[in-house]
């Protein structure tokens, strides 16, 4: 019987055809990273809810949302036909739990008014005198409890706050 080589040698491969095997999709998955990320920044530089040129959007019922460098919301009188003004801060739950933000107003803590918002996010306008468009909501503890609908950025605040 005769004996039989189980080993074989393989065809050794050139350093120079693995480089080229390794280098073309490097650089793809490089290019593709890169567009990600020019992309991402360009988008994330087109502005955020108040910058940028007035923009209406009518909504159902005839209501417009409006969306400026100094209002955003809905205007819709018929739902949010209470008005203040006055400064946002968060409710740190003192003196009333209802509320995620409080509208300091001038004559002091028995006239603030506590809010809520469905349609906005309130931490945008913290420390900045406004002017709010809400519905009024019965309440437990707080004098006034209000739904936020719209909200106007204001040049000063009001007198005494």
């Amino acid at each position: 019987m005769e004996e039989q080589n189980l080993v074989q040698q393989f065809p050794q491969s050139s350093p120079k055809k693995n480089w080229k095997g390794i280098l073309l999709p490097s650089l793809i998955i490089l290019v593709i990273i890169g567009v990600g990320v020019f992309t991402g920044y360009f988008l994330s530089q087109r502005g955020s809810a108040l910058s940028g040129p007035a923009k209406t959007e009518e909504l159902i019922g005839g209501a417009q949302k409006i969306q400026s460098s100094d209002e955003v919301g809905i205007k819709d009188e018929k739902a949010f036909r209470d008005t203040a003004q006055g400064k946002i801060q968060i409710n740190d739950n003192g003196d009333a739990p209802e509320g995620s933000h409080k509208l300091l107003r001038p004559g002091g803590p028995s006239q603030t008014a506590y809010l809520t918002s469905s349609v906005l996010d309130l931490n945008q306008f913290l420390g900045k005198c406004v002017q709010i468009w809400g519905e009024t909501f019965s309440s437990q503890t707080a004098g006034w409890l209000m739904d936020v609908g719209r909200v106007k950025l204001l040049d000063s605040c009001p007198d005494g706050i």
